[in-house]
């Protein structure tokens, strides 16, 4: 049986491209919530589908390195037949069909796999997934000027960068995020492309299936399937989103929202069943190249608050949409056109599996805290300037006599 690829069993199995750590980190960037089909298969090895093939990668110091499997070959009606068939079973979920499909499948287990050879074809793909042309070290050092706080994270949380995803892949595992966790999300999404997704090959006895087109989610059996799998709600929202796609749209609209502006395409995104602003400003910043989407969340609004001081003009205890769009111009005024970038890195700073990163030696760290608060009082005391210039001089001399009475005070 296949078994997943390690760079150290023999780099001759695989293919690179110069790639320092500074402009990508694996580790980062597939773990931070933005794509939900990858897993760490070996230590620093991440194996995952993407274009509809199941690659493995990994990187040293200077270069991204890959390893492209071969799809079993009888896929194509075959598999599609057995996919349906699959979906059919799950459905009825009888007991004593269970065994009798199980072995069907085990018969029909995928042909071994080798080394595709299509590397031109590849790398392109890769690239274009990771966005490599964008240059991230250039952004970090901009944010960081702009940003005292941002620049204390990006010596920790460096080369988290912005994933192109397949715009159906992207939106379809989001609508799954409603009122969920991220571990808790891939297992749904996983579950998803095993009932209606192509299998694609088996390494390890961990099957890899293709993300679900449009056309199989639009079945008016889906629903039922997906709730049988645990999808609650979300089983109508995924539905009834292909479906609307389909009979308003056609297959190409998604793509078509990459030549969209960013308003435009979220508001569309927005039309669809169970899909938010915040759900439609991931699709827009994840997949549809729209870098200054700030997807706002609980997350994101209490990163504002605690870290920015951010106060909204009324006392919010949910997220309207007005709100939304404030956070996120907040954001963009302070970051710019890659405002959903720089966002990302924070968010990933945020999330719990990655708090060890920020354990430091105890002899620097309570130093470099000291300067980055003086830094965001600097920071904070600059944009008060702003705000105050067209206020009557009167007025700004009392905020600072109050200011100065209860500095005394203290």
């Amino acid at each position: 049986m296949a078994k997943h690829a390690v760079l150290s069993s023999g780099a001759k199995m695989w293919r690179c491209l110069p790639c320092v750590k500074s402009e990508l980190r694996l580790d980062l960037t597939l773990a931070c919530g933005q794509s939900f089909r990858w897993r760490e298969t070996a230590e620093g090895h991440w194996t995952g589908v993407m274009g509809g093939r199941v690659w493995t990668l990994t990187q040293t110091d200077d270069s991204l390195w890959y390893h492209v499997y071969k799809n079993q070959d009888n896929c194509g009606e075959g598999c599609d037949r057995k996919r349906k068939a699959g979906v059919a079973f799950q459905v009825e979920n009888k007991p004593e069909k269970r065994s009798r499909v199980a072995v069907k499948k085990e018969e029909e287990e995928p042909m071994p796999v080798t080394l595709a050879q299509d590397t031109e074809e590849e790398e392109e793909t890769l690239r274009d997934y990771f966005q490599l042309n964008v240059k991230l070290v250039d952004l970090y050092r901009e944010w960081g000027a702009a940003d005292p706080h941002f620049n204390h994270i990006a010596d920790i949380f460096t080369g988290v960068r912005m994933l192109r995803q397949d715009p159906t892949e992207c939106l379809f595992s989001f609508i799954c995020t409603s009122n969920n966790h991220i571990s808790r999300i891939q297992g749904m999404v996983e579950r998803l492309c095993q009932a209606l997704g192509a299998p694609l090959c088996q390494l390890d006895q961990t099957s890899y299936y293709n993300f679900p087109s449009l056309s199989a989610l639009a079945d008016n059996s889906v629903e039922a399937c997906l709730r049988d799998l645990g999808f609650g709600y979300r089983a109508r929202f995924l539905q009834q989103s292909a479906k609307q796609i389909l009979d308003t749209h056609g297959l190409q609209w998604l793509e078509g929202l990459r030549s969209a502006p960013y308003l435009q395409a979220r508001d569309a995104l927005r039309t669809l069943p169970g899909v938010g602003t915040k759900v439609a400003d991931c699709v827009c910043l994840m997949s549809l190249d729209k870098a200054a989407a700030v997807p706002v969340d609980t997350h994101v609004w209490q990163i504002a608050k605690r870290d920015y001081n951010y106060t909204s003009a009324t006392a919010q205890k949910s997220i309207t949409d007005k709100l939304h769009r404030d956070i996120g111009d907040f954001f963009r005024k302070l970051w710019g056109p890659y405002a959903g970038w720089a966002q990302s890195v924070l968010f990933c700073a945020d999330l719990k599996k990655f708090q060890k990163l920020k354990e430091m030696s105890p002899s620097k760290q309570p130093q470099k805290e000291e300067r980055v608060k003086e830094e965001m009082v600097v920071a904070c005391e600059k944009t008060k300037i702003k705000t105050e210039e067209n206020k009557p001089v009167k007025d700004i001399k009392t905020k600072a006599a109050r200011h100065k009475k209860a500095k005394s005070s203290v």
